[in-house]
């Protein structure tokens, strides 16, 4: 009887056995369990691409690592999409097609964790000094994690239905990868994803939980580089100079006003400046001073309206002290981050399901920038969700010190990497098979 029972059964087609829903239980522990086993594995890659950090730009064999691993996979594979970006095909049946993102570079940053397997590697900046190299924000844990959602998205076929899009993005940190790899073809010469989806580290949420937000999550980042001009002397007889370094005074606390006074209270923007070099020597006044800023938005009518009142103020300056104009330049940075209200809502009650209430929040906006927003600018259903990386009881440590916990970029960042890759894969697993549902029988 065990064997005709068990014939019976192999005759039955997979197809024809509907699949737990992503959030179920039974689902939700057959994740859990494949993830307990591939932890070991699962450390040994973070832990490499740790120690193997490659800056914006130059991530040839970071791509190569993950480009291996896909096609190991059975993904189809194609690199040096828009620099060293890499994206994998797989088509598996009638349905949508989903998008999964992870970022690449590291950051030119001395890393000062006394990790085990901190990174050794060092970088010669473009004058000449040399610097460490780290992922201090966090993209070590989005390439590990996206390699082990694709692994288990490969190896469980019948659970979906549709094309899955991995794609290893270079230059996030400087904001120029999406768009580089966008102007390669990415939606042309590959499939135009129905949503996308990426998650990102954060460095004073607990590990187990995450946070969403529908709407805008992250700014407008434009960098703007202002050169006061003016007439250089003694510093004895300022009155034969125009000094660009008081200019530069002035114009810095004007900048303060524009937010505070010209944008509506309830309308989100910075300026900051983060640099200022003029001068030589104590008795010199120079001919020039350079500032450097930072202006962050949500909408596109502020980032306007600061950006020229930023124009006209320094130029209002130069005018007041007799000064030739000023040299202006603004360089684009990334635009806001808008996450899909809908599919936003959709995949909290996934994350909810999966994780808890509990553990999935809903998050303040910021005003940061991330360069995943490009895609959801070319028409695309985005989410881009916050992962927990610090275990609770060294948040309280933190606290109970009265020192915040280290931030992304900081030297001094590090996750707790398998609880933080738990919760990632169960999340980002949990939510491609969501979008990727088979159709009902």
């Amino acid at each position: 009887m065990k064997r005709i029972i068990a014939t019976i059964c192999l005759l039955i087609p997979v197809h024809s056995v509907a699949a737990d829903p992503p959030g179920s239980t039974q689902s939700v522990s057959d994740r859990q369990a494949w993830i307990k086993d591939q932890i070991p594995d699962l450390i040994r890659t973070y832990q490499w691409l740790h120690t193997h950090p490659e800056v914006s730009f130059q991530e040839q064999e970071t791509a190569n690592y993950l480009a291996d691993q896909w096609q190991t996979n059975g993904f189809q594979v194609t690199t040096r999409v828009g620099g060293h970006g890499i994206v994998g095909i797989m088509k598996n049946g009638a349905g949508p097609t989903v998008m999964l993102r992870c970022d690449l570079d590291a950051l030119p940053v001395t890393e000062q964790t006394q990790l085990p397997y901190a990174s050794e590697v060092k970088y010669e900046l473009p004058g000449g000094a040399t610097t460490g190299v780290m992922h201090a924000c966090g993209h070590d844990i989005h390439m590990t994690n996206l390699l082990a959602t694709a692994q288990y998205l490969a190896e469980h076929r019948d659970q979906w239905s549709g094309t899955l899009m991995v794609i290893g993005q270079p230059a996030e940190e400087r904001g120029a990868g999406a768009k580089a790899m966008l102007q390669d073809g990415l939606f042309k010469r590959f499939p135009k994803p129905d949503f996308a989806l990426a998650l990102h580290v954060s460095g004073d949420k607990p590990t187990g939980a995450i946070g969403v937000l529908p709407g805008y999550a992250l700014a407008n980042v434009d960098s703007v580089d202002i050169r006061m001009k003016g007439r250089g002397g003694h510093g004895s007889a300022p009155h034969t100079t125009i000094d660009p370094i008081v200019q530069a005074a002035q114009l810095v606390m004007s900048l303060q006003t524009i937010v505070s006074r010209e944008v509506k209270p309830i309308e989100p923007a910075v300026v900051t400046v983060g640099s200022i070099h003029g001068g030589t020597k104590h008795n010199i006044i120079g001919n020039e001073c350079d500032l450097q800023l930072t202006v962050r938005s949500y909408s596109e009518a502020v980032r306007r309206k600061v950006l020229d009142a930023i124009q006209r103020k320094a130029r209002a300056v130069a005018m007041s002290f007799d000064a030739p104009a000023p040299e202006i330049k603004i360089s684009e940075g990334t635009p806001s981050l808008r996450n899909d209200d809908d599919l936003t809502a959709r995949l909290k009650q996934v994350f909810e399901t999966t994780l808890g209430t509990d553990r999935v929040s809903v998050d303040e906006p910021s005003m940061g920038g991330e360069d995943f927003s490009r895609y959801g600018r070319e028409g695309v259903p985005i989410l881009m969700y916050r992962l927990g990386s610090v275990n609770q009881s060294r948040l309280d440590r933190f606290k109970a010190l009265g020192v915040p916990a280290p931030s992304l970029h900081s030297s001094q960042y590090y996750p707790d990497v398998e609880p933080t890759l738990t919760t990632g894969i169960l999340t980002m697993t949990g939510a491609a098979l969501e979008l990727l549902k088979r159709p009902e029988s």
